[in-house]
């Protein structure tokens, strides 16, 4: 089990600690406002692509010009903005549902007992950050990787050190285990996890789309790796 790690603030001193199944709303929690708080990102990058601007220009147009009407037009471009806001909310809400009935279903079975753990950091009784780690089932010939999962923190207390405690955590156990890398994904919408990651010696080895959807919206997933020192 890796040593815990205090970090202080100036709101009140935080720990990380092995989950308990009496966190499991809290971790819910802050899992799912994690995931959706790319949505307002996902919709930027959207008004910003070609294709986008493309529709919001053509079709109020089209409809002038069948129309004549400036008002169905700027009706249309609102639906289409209604539109794109649902598009980008489509993604993270379909991955959460998907975690809810895998992994995050049963915390304790899918991770504790799975050789990989759960950790979350709680300040003043509050959980208020939350990362996981499995095996990598098939990793490259001669390695042996862990994979880290669903790192989040509480809004209200970043910029405090607790993502990169939490993240050492995860790469304490993994080389406490024997492991060679700690490997994760993360999109190019997730610029501050991708900045933390590269910041701690993390590095890019893949670029991949991970469904048809994220290629047509050019959100590309990078494969980061960090190789751990001989235990």
């Amino acid at each position: 089990m890796p040593s815990l790690e205090t970090q202080k603030s100036p709101m009140a001193p935080s720990h990380i600690r092995q989950y308990q199944d009496s966190d499991y709303k809290r971790v819910l929690d802050l899992f799912i406002s994690g995931m959706e708080e790319h949505i307002p990102a996902t919709f930027r990058h959207l008004l910003t692509l070609p294709r986008t601007l493309l529709l919001l220009l053509g079709v109020p147009l089209a409809v002038v010009l069948v129309s004549g009407s400036w008002l169905l037009a700027a009706i249309s471009i609102l639906f289409l903005l209604l539109f794109v806001q649902l598009i980008a909310r489509h993604p993270w809400k379909e991955y959460v549902a998907k975690c809810l009935h895998t992994d995050m279903i049963d915390i304790t079975k899918s991770y504790m007992n799975a050789r990989g753990s759960f950790w979350v950091a709680e300040s003043g009784g509050e959980v208020v950050g939350i990362v996981g780690c499995l095996p990598v089932k098939d990793p490259p010939l001669g390695r042996k990787q862990m994979e880290l999962f669903h790192l989040s923190v509480s809004s209200q207390y970043r910029g405090q050190g607790i993502a990169k405690a939490l993240v050492r955590t995860v790469l304490q156990f993994a080389r406490g285990q024997g492991y060679s890398d700690v490997v994760l994904g993360t999109s190019v919408l997730q610029r501050s996890a991708m900045a933390l990651y590269l910041s701690m010696g993390f590095r890019r080895t893949d670029r991949y789309f991970l469904s048809i959807y994220w290629r047509l919206v050019d959100n590309p997933t990078f494969q980061l790796k960090y190789s751990l020192p001989s235990a």
